[in-house]
């Protein structure tokens, strides 16, 4: 078995022992009945597919059962597995537009945002040769602005900062010049956490994003939307949320590794048309991987 693919399997594991890997014991070598059906759908919604996606899932499938003439459980394990992966799209390829090309990192409090962000740098490091600096906009939280100079410190990339409390905007703006003015790639913008619901905090995040405009026209050229992977369908209304506000154009599943809901993958993508990124399947620094559809799909029904 690849390594690649031993490292997606293991971060699935709880998932796939919770939800999808009994599947397996469920679409054995038995006839399929509507006791098949019922139990199916009760795994597939306790997945965190959700309710719509999964009857219409089970109604493609049955469909497929009696077109293809199919008798037996086991072979409903296959049209299952191709029905899911195409459901996911395979990210677009990443693109730096401008030097620098400047993303910003948002999310709800909790949600890994900070901790993402770095291991995001360490992978445009490493996997894109990109220079990149750490903008800690997140000023609300002076924890949050030390524990990205921490992780500055270990990937040796430089970090703007302000003091705590000060104006997120202006931390962004300085940022961007800073990178400018030293020939950099890309510039990382850590928002603060902040719950979906606070108007006003919204409101900053929407300044933030037209301060990083004033610095260099076309800025920030992505926004990307951390959700914690253990939150299930709760995080899309989150998502929604911040896709209004600031037009999010990907995401990032983090805590993956520790969620048992990694169904929501797909309640992402067909409810919110937006496409995963990156997902979180471990600690360390270089846990942060690509979204690969096949592998994701694999991880969790295979035994």
């Amino acid at each position: 078995m690849p390594q690649w693919f031993d490292k997606w399997r293991a971060g699935l594991a709880r998932t796939r022992k919770t939800t999808f890997g009994r599947l397996a014991q469920l679409l054995g070598a038995t006839e399929i009945t509507a006791e098949t059906w019922d139990e199916l759908e009760a795994l597939l919604i306790q997945a965190d597919l959700g309710v719509d996606w999964t009857l219409e899932l089970l109604e493609r499938l049955q469909e497929r059962v009696r077109r293809e003439g199919i008798t037996r459980a086991d072979e409903l394990q296959t049209l299952l597995q191709e029905e899911l992966r195409a459901a996911l799209q395979t990210p677009p390829p990443l693109t730096f537009p401008d030097q620098p090309t400047v993303i910003l990192v948002v999310g709800v409090n909790g949600s890994g945002k900070t901790t993402t962000l770095a291991k995001l740098a360490r992978f445009l490091q490493q996997q894109h040769g990109k220079r990149v600096l750490l903008a800690a906009a997140d000023t609300f939280r002076a924890a949050a602005i030390e524990q990205l100079q921490v992780w500055g410190r270990r990937l040796g990339v430089p970090v703007v900062a302000g003091q705590p409390g000060s104006d997120p905007g202006a931390v962004t703006y300085d940022a961007v010049r800073a990178a400018q003015a030293r020939g950099l790639d890309v510039v990382l913008v850590d928002t603060a956490g902040r719950l979906h619901t606070r108007y006003n905090l919204m409101e900053e995040l929407k300044k933030v994003r037209r301060v990083a405009g004033k610095a260099q026209p076309g800025a920030p050229h992505h926004v990307w939307l951390v959700l914690d992977a253990t939150t299930g369908q709760n995080a899309l209304q989150q998502a929604k949320a911040f896709q209004q506000a600031v037009a999010v154009d990907g995401v990032i599943l983090a805590k993956l590794d520790s969620s048992a809901k990694g169904g929501m993958a797909f309640a992402v993508q067909r409810q919110l048309g937006l496409p995963i990124l990156f997902v979180g399947l471990g600690e360390g620094p270089d846990d942060l991987a690509v979204f690969d559809p096949d592998a994701f799909v694999q991880g969790l029904l295979q035994p």
